[in-house]
């Protein structure tokens, strides 16, 4: 598990780029009239630290008093955001926006009424261009207020015409609000459980989904309305592993972006993650040639100034490129390749930590373990696996209860017979607590256990006969999961041919590959 600093000013302070500090030093300087400010002495001290600790920052400025330092980081905080502010406002539309507001207010409080109603309508209109529907709303709130307060004149009917535009962004407002908390509370519920695990899950997904926002949303034109709307159909497909219907919606998504690109610069993020989810959605298909022409897509965006000129953005895109690049490996079968990717990752893993969430990590040590799995290292594998199994089981128990079964199979792989029988029982009543337990985790489980007294000429009629088990289930809606998880069906195959597993997975790719070249070959008559 990362360390964390939670000092926030340390933080934020670290995030900064050499230019940002320069400007910070300038904005200092310009506003004070002198750069020999504790506040400087303070920042330099912080900027040149790799952990906070109090005790050495106060040694390292001994012109701060201890009880100074409280007031000092919080004005330094400020300092350091109005700087970064002036800096980063003609880059965000909100700020752009935000910014206009308070001069239309500033205007109105000195009584210049006709200026300040002017600005509003410059407001309203950026507004309505960049699907800004909060600030249409309160640069409409700030005209009422004039129009309520003073006889303007400013055109006839204005109260009508104002009421109507009042009325109808509220509605606009609250369908937004609406969606975008389904899309939240479907999204959280797979970040805390993972894919749908049983009916169970299924009847509460569906609770969740039989909204009334869900149909009423169904002819709306605004841009925000669609994107929560393809959100919580992406969200819902996902979880309970309708493939096709999660692809529609990930391309509905981006398509939404394509359709209005000056919205990718508005709301980076957005397109980034349905970028990634798309990407996600053509894995999951096996679509090998969509899912490289995204590939090809995003790694080209990622060069773009959007992207390189916005940390959050940069490291956003990082986590999906190399994501998805992993996951370019298991479709091709090519693990040992892959693993030349791993020293980067986990140098970006070290340079980020600060910033990443750690549902992120654990989805990296999980591919990785993979990785080392499918390329025949399976100590490896065992050392990224651990460091699922010890963190904290708070979030994805999908990923702690996989990550636990690929762990018992990469033992078994190691001959490690008299460590099975403890782990089997550990990673049983785990899954079993977990409410991970399928008919395929039961079946596996069964197979181990039976294996300890089989001879090695019963093993391999054993592992046809599980094979032929699990793929009765490969289609069986509430069993896929496991498959999406652990590629166990290439494991079977490669354990009865005595045939490394990756190799077994990029015979496949390339059967496949050369069947899809087929059907596009136009026959000649």
């Amino acid at each position: 598990m990362p360390n964390r600093s939670t000092d926030a000013l340390f933080l934020l302070i670290q995030s900064l780029e050499r230019w940002e500090k320069r400007n910070f030093k300038l904005f200092v300087t310009r506003n004070t009239g002198s750069s020999d400010l504790k506040i400087t002495q303070l920042f330099d001290a912080l900027d040149k630290m790799e952990e906070y600790d109090e005790e050495i920052l106060l040694k390292k400025t001994p012109g701060i008093q201890k009880q100074q330092l409280s007031n000092l980081k919080a004005h330094l905080y400020r300092e350091v955001l109005a700087s970064l502010r002036l800096l980063k406002q003609e880059e965000n539309i909100d700020l752009q926006l935000h910014e206009q507001l308070d001069f239309a207010r500033i205007l109105y409080n000195k009584g210049l009424y006709y200026q300040s109603l002017r600005i509003l309508e410059k407001i309203k209109e950026l507004a309505k261009t960049n699907n800004q529907v909060t600030y249409l709303l309160q640069a409409l709130f700030l005209e009422k207020n004039i129009e309520s307060l003073h006889i303007t004149r400013s055109m006839q009917d204005r109260a009508d015409k104002l009421a109507a535009d009042v009325e109808e962004t509220n509605q606009r407002l609250t369908m937004i609000g609406s969606l975008s908390n389904l899309s939240l509370q479907l999204y959280s519920w797979y970040i805390k459980n993972g894919l749908a695990r049983n009916s169970k899950d299924t009847e509460e997904l569906n609770r969740f989904f039989n909204n009334s926002v869900i149909e009423a949303s169904k002819d709306a034109k605004g841009f925000y309305e669609r994107l929560y709307r393809y959100q919580c159909y992406c969200w819902y497909a996902f979880i309970t592993q309708d493939l096709i219907g999660y692809y529609r919606y990930c391309q509905k998504w981006v398509d939404l972006f394509q359709a209005e690109p000056r919205m990718i610069e508005v709301e980076t993020a957005h397109y980034i993650k349905g970028m990634h989810n798309l990407m996600g959605a053509h894995f999951d298909l096996k679509n090998y040639q969509k899912f490289q022409e995204t590939i090809n897509q995003f790694e080209a965006f990622s060069q773009t100034p959007i992207v390189l000129e916005n940390q959050n953005n940069l490291i956003q895109v990082f986590v999906y490129l190399q994501i998805s690049k992993l996951n370019g490996h298991f479709l091709e079968g090519t693990f040992t390749e892959g693993l030349a990717d791993v020293p980067y990752i986990e140098s970006k893993l070290k340079e980020y930590e600060r910033y990443l969430d750690r549902h992120r990590i654990l989805v990296f040590y999980y591919k990785i373990a993979s990785l080392y799995f499918g390329s025949g290292n399976h100590d490896q594998s065992i050392d990224y696996l651990n460091k699922i199994i010890n963190w904290k089981v708070d979030l994805r128990t999908d990923l702690q209860c996989y990550a636990r079964l690929l762990h018992l199979i990469a033992h078994y792989e190691l001959g490690n017979f008299n460590l099975l029988e403890y782990l089997l029982k550990n990673v049983y009543r785990f899954m079993y607590k977990m409410e991970n337990l399928s008919t395929v985790e039961l079946a596996v489980f069964d197979f181990v256990k039976k294996s300890f007294r089989l001879q090695n000429q019963e093993l391999k009629p054993a592992f046809e006969k599980l094979l032929a088990k699990l793929k009765e289930l490969e289609h069986d809606p509430l069993e896929t999961r496991a498959f999406m998880y652990l590629d166990i069906i290439s494991w079977l195959e490669s354990k009865i041919s005595n045939t490394p597993v990756q190799t077994v997975i990029r015979n496949k790719f390339l059967e496949a590959r050369k069947k899809n070249q087929c059907r596009s070959t136009p026959v000649v008559e």
